[in-house]
């Protein structure tokens, strides 16, 4: 990117800031939540049809974060079972592009990657509405929505389509896999193994979510034995699907006891994970049914990446996920073992500058840990 074009599209960017939160204040936040979603997601997924659009969103959005020749890189054994580089440090959270209809836009809206899912091996509707509310006072979002999505196969054509592209390549991917509210508990497994062969094929990693509290049972399969059947399933199918070792994850409540929590960090060693995302969604609050996400957040899930980096140790992936708003509160994340980070609560309220303005932030201050600049030690 030419410097001048570098400087107004940071200098776009502020001014979109403000304009959002304007809009936001006085617009958004009065109309339906998850009409809202809708709306934004068919926008992005319009913008991915019309060639060149999406760079203008880079160029109002990203100018600051890294890019693969001069940008952010992992050294040479990879990010801890990553297998290419990251360009920084923040992510999109999973729950904003259920289907992958707009990955690339969002990166080009600063995120480093993107989880897009949950999916689930069938196509379903999710749970009744109204299931998305703002909590404006907490800077939150409740949700009970369920895992509605188009199915994996629908995905697969998705992202069958972006990996065909240099641009849809380069982008770091991950999918997160659910089961489907019709499957049995005990049927589980299956569930997880097919959306794996399905899509391992186009991901970085994959997510195994054992922990939204809106499907009926699903948290009981963080359960070790549970859990054991499903990661040697998913990790199996996907190396098979995929001809190469594709990291897997597992996705983990901020509700569970720290006794939970330290068998399931042995569990993540002992059958091969790559490590965890922490945390998802709480049911710890007076709001209603469903999970909140956002600020309140914050607090748990920066205790839980604590203690999973304590009982794990430095070879396992954390991704910290839980009320991250800014550079400061990234920083505790990483300060705290993370050595990545994931948003999307956030965004709602601050605009789509958010990912890249906090990238931006963290590649200046912190340009050693967990990834090194081209060229450097």
């Amino acid at each position: 990117m030419l410097p001048g074009f570098k400087h107004l599209g940071l200098l776009l960017s502020r001014i979109e800031d403000v304009l959002y939160r304007f809009v936001f204040n006085h617009w958004i936040s009065r109309l339906d939540a998850e009409k809202c979603h809708n709306a934004t997601m068919k926008t992005l997924h319009l913008i991915s049809q019309v060639p060149g659009l999406t760079s203008v969103l880079r160029v109002f959005f990203s100018g600051s974060v890294g890019s693969y020749s001069s940008g952010w890189v992992c050294n040479a054994e990879g990010l801890k079972g990553l297998a290419r580089p990251v360009p920084g440090y923040l992510g999109l959270a999973a729950g904003m592009d259920k289907d992958a209809l707009a990955p690339a836009q969002f990166a080009a809206f600063g995120f480093a990657f993107v989880e897009v899912g949950t999916v689930t091996p069938r196509p379903q509707p999710g749970n009744d509405k109204p299931r998305l509310w703002r909590i404006l006072p907490l800077r939150a979002v409740r949700n009970r929505m369920g895992f509605n999505n188009r199915g994996a196969e629908e995905m697969a054509r998705r992202l069958h389509k972006l990996r065909s592209s240099r641009a849809g390549r380069s982008l770091v991917l991950g999918v997160n896999l659910g089961k489907n509210k019709t499957t049995d508990l005990n049927d589980a497994v299956e569930d997880y193994r097919i959306s794996a062969c399905l899509l391992a094929k186009y991901a970085d990693y994959l997510v195994i979510n054992v922990s939204s509290p809106n499907t009926p049972g699903l948290r009981s399969l963080q359960s070790t034995a549970q859990l054991r059947q499903i990661a040697q399933a998913v990790i199996t199918s996907a190396r098979k699907s995929a001809n190469r070792v594709v990291p897997v994850l597992v996705k983990l409540a901020p509700d569970l006891e720290d006794a939970q929590l330290i068998e399931l960090a042995d569990l993540v060693k002992e059958v091969g994970l790559a490590g965890v995302i922490a945390t998802n969604t709480t049911i710890n609050h007076d709001y209603g049914e469903g999970g909140l996400s956002g600020a309140p957040l914050k607090e748990r899930a920066l205790q839980v990446v604590r203690l999973l980096r304590a009982q794990i140790g430095e070879d396992y992936l954390i991704i910290g996920c839980g009320g991250i708003e800014d550079a400061a509160s990234a920083r505790e994340f990483l300060d705290a073992g993370a050595d990545l980070l994931e948003a999307f609560t956030a965004m709602i309220y601050q605009g789509p500058s958010f990912a890249g303005r906090i990238n931006k932030q963290l590649s200046a201050d912190l340009p050693a840990l967990p990834l090194r600049r081209a060229g450097k030690a």
